[in-house]
């Protein structure tokens, strides 16, 4: 039986869903987004029996958003923040049209240089 997505999720089931990689026991990462918990103000998970967090849809877009920034874009935790308090006015969508990733760039670069090897000869 699945939860439908407008169901609180756990945080073993957002580390899935964020596909966040377990380490090398095959644990889980949840202090990874019990740490951003601390770092990013706008991520307000429910705390109910036992301290056991629940995430609703909304935050675990912005958790999204958070591991884009971080992760795939290489920004500083203090540049998210910005981001995320406004100051910085960027969609995620605008900024994975507009972002190149280090391996595409990687190739790119060294298609180019195998073109302007092949002009000096």
């Amino acid at each position: 039986m699945d939860k439908t997505d407008s169901a609180y999720k756990t945080i073993g089931e957002v580390v899935k869903i964020l596909k966040l990689k377990s380490n090398k026991k095959g644990i889980l990462p949840t202090h990874t987004i019990r740490f951003w918990e601390k770092q990013f103000k706008q991520i307000k998970p429910k705390i109910l029996n036992a301290n056991r967090r629940y995430y609703d849809e909304n935050t675990i877009n912005l958790l999204k958003k958070v591991k884009f920034l971080l992760k795939d874009q290489g920004m500083t935790i203090n540049g998210v923040k910005k981001v995320l308090n406004g100051e910085v006015s960027l969609e995620l969508d605008e900024i994975a049209n507009n972002s190149i990733k280090a391996d595409n760039l990687k190739i790119k670069l060294n298609r180019i240089s195998k073109i302007i090897k092949n002009l000096k000869y």
